[in-house]
């Protein structure tokens, strides 16, 4: 009966909420430009110093320990960001769907997930007292909303598998349907976005967040596939409309409201779901671009260009757990190697999102699971440039490879240059490398390219040039393994592990030594083609799977 009764007054709640078009004291433009001006002190805000951003997805429900305080959760939330040394300087509090509010809402029916619920029975508002600690500790805390997230039940164990989200159902118009099977939200239809925008208000009225930030990475398509760029204004008018909301907020609390998207990380992929960030960047509608999720190549550059104009801060992020593929959990020197990259490269902070917040003693205590190391040796020196020189990196190419929570562009990878087949007849295949090191300059003690073939056999001998030269006196390993590597057999969904070595596993890795003279910093072009073969069969064609230059110093990560 209570299910019911919540299920009843979420409907009544957003049929209230759709019954006013004024959306309170803001109004609502439909495809309208706003003339957006921001003060000194908005501005003051957006430039804040912000090394490390981390979007925080902290677990709420199973497999917590039953009866933990919010004591005990927050020291959770907080112990790598309490550590000397640690260069976090933001929150992003991403703290699940919106079906359900975990905070006091007027539009949302109560989360039932038990510690949520036990919480708000003793009065804890648990929302605002993150904002507090962050504020104790001088950290920005920003809300993440998941603009068109999969449905989740009311208890949160699981995906909403056995009934439907009660608003799609009643307003089945709002929703695309896409390989979610409830549908996602459609953001080209404005009764659908307004109900996003009452949810979103209903929030950023009554907590002092110092920014939200628009999550358009869960999950696409949020427009109907086929049609994204022919109805972006859908978007725009969104993102427009959430802009002017919190400049009203901003202007009645009398401190800045910022507002944060996250996009696909190239102006290709953001056009492909709809993102016409180039309007978004023109109107002044927003204030930090969040760049990619789950891909190390993120292209800065052409995001520098349409922000030149503005004060719009940039920000790549890195999933460790939706991982770009083949590098899950892996050394600290890939984060090392990606994050130096986007710090050479322009990046005005960086994101990681999905990586682990407390040791393996603190998280143990209250049943969560601990992380790898590698995410708490990042968080002590990725945050800028100074910090990454002279540690070692691995800089790697990006791979293609399965995601499970999409339609359409974003978080997929498919435009990546690897796995790539070589040609037997001797055509070149050409990639770029992103060095973010001086390596001649910095003097580095060790330096090795590798490539990593599949299908490739003792006799086989393969070219490989470095900025138009050949490397010489390559080392083959034709025992090598890579638990992350599945050819022949597709590469399965990202959010995969733990990944066990196939001892069957038929991989060969090629090595060289070039001399640091050999690159250059930033792109460098690399080639690869196979000479002559010892033996082919039909089908057995050599793949190059991986490409890395590990670079190493003489100091240490930690």
């Amino acid at each position: 009966m209570r299910n019911w009764l919540s299920r009843r007054n979420f409907l009544q709640s957003a049929s209230a909420a759709l019954s006013s078009r004024s959306m309170g004291q803001f109004a609502i433009l439909h495809g309208l430009q706003a003339k957006i001006e921001l003060s000194k002190d908005h501005l003051a805000a957006v430039n804040r110093r912000r090394r490390i951003v981390v979007q925080e997805d902290p677990v709420l429900s199973d497999p917590l320990k039953p009866g933990i305080s919010f004591e005990q959760w927050r020291d959770y939330l907080f112990n790598y960001a309490d550590e000397h040394g640690s260069q976090i300087d933001t929150f992003f509090w991403d703290l699940g769907s919106d079906d359900w509010a975990i905070y006091k809402s007027k539009v949302l029916p109560p989360s039932e997930i038990p510690i949520v619920k036990r919480w708000r029975e003793q009065g804890i508002d648990f929302v605002r007292l993150l904002i507090e600690e962050c504020r104790k500790r001088k950290i920005e805390a920003f809300w993440n909303q998941r603009t068109s997230e999969v449905d989740m039940p009311a208890n949160g164990v699981g995906l909403g598998m056995d009934s439907m989200n009660p608003v799609k159902k009643a307003h089945p118009d709002w929703v695309i349907r896409s390989w979610w099977w409830q549908g996602l939200w459609n953001l080209s239809n404005p009764d659908a976005r307004q109900y996003r925008l009452q949810v979103l208000q209903d929030l950023a009225a009554n907590y002092e967040f110092d920014g939200i930030q628009l999550d358009f990475a869960r999950h696409v398509p949020c427009l109907p596939p086929g049609r994204q760029w022919e109805l972006r204004d859908g978007v725009t008018d969104h993102v427009r409309n959430v802009r002017l909301m919190l400049l009203e907020l901003e202007k009645k609390r009398g401190r800045p409201y910022l507002l944060a998207v996250r996009v696909p990380e190239s102006l290709r992929g953001c056009h492909v779901d709809g993102f016409d960030v180039e309007v978004w960047a023109q109107e002044n509608l927003v204030d930090i671009f969040t760049l990619g999720e789950r891909s190390s190549e993120v292209n800065l550059a052409e995001f520098r260009r349409i922000v030149a104009a503005k004060n719009i801060k940039l920000q790549p992020c890195l999933d460790d757990h939706h991982a770009t593929d083949g590098y899950r959990s892996p050394p600290v020197e890939f984060f090392c190697g990606v994050f130096g990259n986007w710090w050479q490269q322009g990046a005005d902070s960086v994101v990681t999102f999905n990586w682990s917040c407390a040791s393996p003693e603190v998280a143990t205590a209250i049943g969560a699971k601990p992380g790898p190391l590698c995410q708490r040796q990042g968080y002590h020196c990725i945050g800028s440039s100074e910090t990454l020189r002279h540690k070692d990196k691995l800089f790697t190419v990006q791979r293609r490879g399965g995601y499970p929570w999409a339609e359409g562009y974003f978080c997929r990878n498919d435009f990546a240059a690897l796995p790539v087949l070589l040609a037997n007849e001797g055509t070149p295949m050409a990639l770029t490398i992103a060095i973010g090191d001086p390596l001649h300059a910095d003097a580095a003690k060790d330096i090795e390219l590798a490539c990593i073939f599949y299908g490739a056999s003792e006799g086989d001998r393969l070219e490989v040039t470095l900025n138009g030269v050949t490397l010489n006196h390559g080392v083959q390993n034709f025992e090598w393994k890579d638990a992350q590597i599945f050819t022949p057999k597709p590469q399965p969904a990202s959010g995969g592990g733990p990944y066990e070595i196939d001892p069957n596993q038929h991989l060969m890795k090629l090595t060289f030594k070039p001399n640091s003279a050999q690159f250059r910093l930033g792109r460098n072009d690399v080639s690869v083609r196979i000479l002559d073969r010892v033996a082919y069969k039909p089908g057995a064609n050599i793949q190059l799977e991986k490409l890395e230059v590990a670079v190493k110093y003489q100091e240490a990560i930690l």
